[in-house]
């Protein structure tokens, strides 16, 4: 079975909470209590999507995050890689961080390639802006969003 870990899935939590909540600026604290996540780990998964530029981090009294462009310019993958790292389904695929002992004699080196590309693409179109619309709704607003960008 393939799976994301805990912190990607609360970093897409906290994420949909942020577009999903009608402010600009969100402090860990505040995200925290909303999403029901302890503020610890949520501090964790901010300053990894801060450090990718998901997200925009301000200090200071008034400070807190914000995203770093619209949730719709935001893939499912670039989040994923935030937390976890390249997107690598084997070691051996494009993006795995070990190297393979065997690979010379391996007949399915770069095979994996293939795979891993498809799953890379297919969470590429995904977006946040889809992931934080609730599933029976989000035909319709995704709809009212093409045509409110597509009259601009």
């Amino acid at each position: 079975m393939m799976r994301l870990s805990r912190l990607t899935d609360y970093a897409v939590t906290l994420l949909t909470q942020i577009v999903r909540g009608g402010k600009d600026l969100w402090s860990a604290a505040e995200l925290a209590e909303k999403a029901g996540l302890p503020v610890p780990s949520t501090a964790k998964i901010m300053k990894l999507l801060a450090k990718s530029h998901i997200i925009i981090a301000y200090r200071g009294v008034n400070g807190g995050y914000r995203l770093a462009r619209p949730a719709s310019d935001i893939s499912i993958a670039s989040v994923i890689e935030a937390v976890e790292g390249p997107i690598a389904l084997t070691d051996c695929a494009e993006g795995g961080d070990q190297s393979c002992r065997i690979e010379a004699l391996c007949p399915m080196s770069g095979n994996w390639d293939k795979v891993n590309n498809a799953v890379r693409t297919a969470l590429d179109t995904v977006s946040l802006a889809e992931m934080a619309v609730p599933r029976k709704y989000a035909q319709e607003v995704l709809q009212a969003l093409e045509s409110k960008s597509g009259a601009q």
